[in-house]
């Protein structure tokens, strides 16, 4: 026999579920910035540290060769000379996305970094060879690589989150000088 629910019953535990959720969202989205921050700060900030080291230098060459974007610098830049320019950015970004709580406004430039860090990084799924897996009957199959590639786009859209999260911040505290005035 199957259990009757009163309609009523139901309204009551909506509204428990209700309250609770209102509850718990204000922490949860404290938890959730703080995470999405500084998990980005963590993760821009190594792979940064990184290019300082030969092997990655050497690792990055590929991609950085095959991007119309970017291959032209090893025209002015030796492999090794290119990975350590582009971790001072690397690093500088992370820096500048810790600072938020301080300075938001400062904090918005690393976003912006980081944002054209990503743009930059998804491009070589498009201008990498050997991005389609042949055992797999090529793209849309991807290798190891590509797959690699393709989580930028969620670190691209958290970078776009800390941009407006440090805009909203840095320019919420003084709404005179975000709309333009001078006084």
């Amino acid at each position: 026999m199957t259990e009757q629910i009163d309609p009523r019953d139901m309204s009551t535990r909506r509204t428990d579920l209700d309250g609770v959720a209102v509850r718990v969202l204000p922490p949860v989205d404290v938890v959730a910035a703080v995470l999405l921050r500084y998990g980005l700060v963590v993760v821009i900030g190594w792979i940064g540290l990184l290019k300082f080291a030969h092997y990655e230098a050497h690792q990055i060459a590929p991609l950085v060769a095959h991007s119309p974007f970017m291959g032209w610098l090893y025209g002015i830049f030796p492999e090794y000379t290119f990975s350590v320019l582009l971790g001072v950015v690397e690093v500088t970004a992370a820096v500048l996305l810790a600072v938020k709580p301080f300075a938001p406004r400062v904090s918005a430039l690393g976003s912006l970094l980081s944002v054209l860090l990503f743009l930059a990084t998804i491009s070589f799924l498009f201008t990498t060879p050997g991005i389609g897996e042949p055992a797999g009957g090529g793209f849309p199959a991807i290798t190891l690589l590509a797959e690699f590639l393709l989580k930028d786009v969620v670190l691209l859209g958290a970078s776009f989150w800390t941009l407006a999260d440090a805009i909203r911040s840095g320019w919420a505290r003084n709404p005179e000088r975000a709309n333009g005035s001078t006084r």
